[in-house]
């Protein structure tokens, strides 16, 4: 079986998968790649996604890529919006061509004496089939596209009516006159609460613990009068890093005085629910950004709060009934359709297997370097955006700077970069900071960072841009060598 080689290849065609390749397509038009694609269709989350008010939960201002203005006057977007936007940047710099759906990487193999990453893929049929390439970018997320997270609750199977994932929505879902009972508080059930009350009779979020929720205004004044005023790419540019600045700006004052970012955010939850609501429902014990924040446009959930058609409670689940759910306290929730919206099955590099020189890699046991690639891990990048930001925001810096390095290994004549650590005194930190379950759930499967330079993640965008775009690519903790290639059978995949 003949197998096709390529400089790049890239694991995914979602939002990052379609940014690396637009950024190879400009930044290293000589280099031939393929985004191989496990699905029938690109666009990854917003294309997976299929539930009722799916949006982003980021300013599309922050969450578009830095060299395709958004233009929509939408700054939260509808999913279908996004899922456009991703095709249009992949069709406007010539990407589509290169994809390869129905491609599901199940390993990687490093062979360290030829400089190469051998995948074994499995295609739509059912057949097998190999790819070689010199330099691997994962850029699958941090979730299972299989399956979400749903917890065991005693007597799901008495339940009468329909329980239903988000991430598996069924696209002929009639909840007309239905009573809605959503589990969770996370940005999917926020979402989803005030976007069923168009036609569900009631729809209650039924949360075990509070989170944050911060309104969001859909349209911008100032956004509309720049672009009024001023190019469309510089508007956008301005609007850009100004957006970045006001996140980076609250993420910062929330960590550094969370008490008054917990009153500040409870203020202007108050100020929009009736007088004689129980603000225990929005009250977290947690402080602000020890998980990410839910974003709401315009309020709107709790304008349905407001109106009678949405409700909240807080309570534990005892077990499902025919009728509904019952809670700990003795209540007792009457439902036709309950939405488990109780997070995501997270899972690394798309849960393929990585051996080096076939020893199976520990991600749990390497740090990330620069937030790009990980210790000991010979040319391979993976894309994972900031957690309390645009996810884009990293994902451009990501790409831009992996190539860089692959134009810097060709002006050395070198086939392969390893990152080492020669600090033996550093300290081994959580690669992800934060306390969702989601994470907790899986915190010995997902990498480790630093506590110091160039291992230590910051989730600051404008310090990253410096680091990334302006550090040394000559750093010590870079390796390259440039070993012997074999005889190499590979047939040549370029595009």
């Amino acid at each position: 079986m003949a197998t096709e080689y390529f400089d790049v290849l890239i694991i995914g065609a979602g939002l990052s998968g379609i940014g690396a390749g637009c950024h190879l397509k400009k930044e290293c038009p000589g280099k031939s790649f393929a985004i191989l694609e496990g699905r029938d269709a690109s666009g990854g989350t917003w294309d997976l996604f299929r539930y009722p008010g799916i949006r982003s939960d980021s300013d599309m201002f922050t969450l578009g890529y830095e060299f395709k203005p958004w233009t929509n006057k939408k700054g939260i977007a509808d999913g279908a919006d996004i899922r456009n936007y991703i095709r249009e940047a992949s069709a406007e710099n010539n990407v589509d061509p290169h994809i390869r759906y129905g491609h599901k990487v199940k390993a990687a193999r490093w062979s360290s004496a030829n400089a190469t990453w051998t995948l074994d893929v499995e295609l739509a049929d059912g057949s097998k089939k190999e790819y070689c390439c010199n330099f691997l970018l994962s850029c699958t997320g941090y979730y299972s596209y299989e399956e979400g997270f749903t917890p065991e609750f005693e007597g799901r199977d008495d339940f009468k009516g329909q329980v239903i994932h988000p991430q598996q929505w069924p696209e002929d879902l009639d909840y007309s006159g239905k009573r809605v009972v959503v589990i969770g508080s996370g940005a999917t059930a926020v979402t989803l609460v005030p976007a069923m009350t168009d036609k569900a009779a009631h729809v209650t979020m039924l949360q075990r613990s509070p989170s944050y929720v911060l309104s969001v205004p859909q349209q911008d004044a100032m956004v509309a009068l720049l672009r009024k005023i001023l190019p469309q790419k510089l508007a956008y540019r301005i609007i850009r890093g100004r957006n970045v600045s006001i996140t980076l700006g609250l993420y910062r004052f929330c960590k550094r005085f969370p008490n008054a970012a917990r009153k500040l955010l409870q203020w202007t939850v108050k100020k929009q629910l009736p007088a004689d609501f129980d603000m225990t429902h929005f009250t977290p014990k947690y402080a602000p950004w020890d998980e990410r924040l839910c974003a709401v446009p315009e309020g709107d959930m709790f304008k349905v709060i407001k109106q009678g058609k949405a409700s909240v409670v807080t309570d534990h689940i005892e077990r499902f009934a025919e009728d509904g759910i019952q809670l700990k306290s003795g209540k007792k929730l009457e439902a036709d359709i309950i939405i488990t919206a109780t997070g995501l099955k997270v899972q690394m590099l798309g849960n393929m297997q990585v051996t080096i020189d076939g020893e199976a890699l520990k991600p749990n046991t390497k740090m990330s370097y620069r937030g790009v690639m990980f210790e000991d891990l010979p040319n391979m990048g993976m894309v994972f955006g900031y957690t309390n930001a645009s996810w884009t925001l990293k994902a451009d810096l990501i790409s831009s700077y992996v190539c860089r390095l692959l134009k810097h290994m060709d002006d050395k004549g070198v086939r392969q970069v390893t990152p080492r650590n020669h600090n033996l005194t550093i300290k081994r930190l959580p690669f992800i900071d934060m306390q969702s379950g989601y994470i907790s759930r899986v915190k010995d499967q997902i990498p480790q960072q630093g506590d110091e330079r160039p291992w230590k993640l910051y989730q600051n965008y404008f310090l990253d841009m410096t680091l990334l775009k302006m550090a040394s690519l000559d750093d010590p903790s870079l390796e390259y060598a440039n070993p012997v290639i074999e005889e190499n059978t590979a047939t040549s995949g370029a595009v």
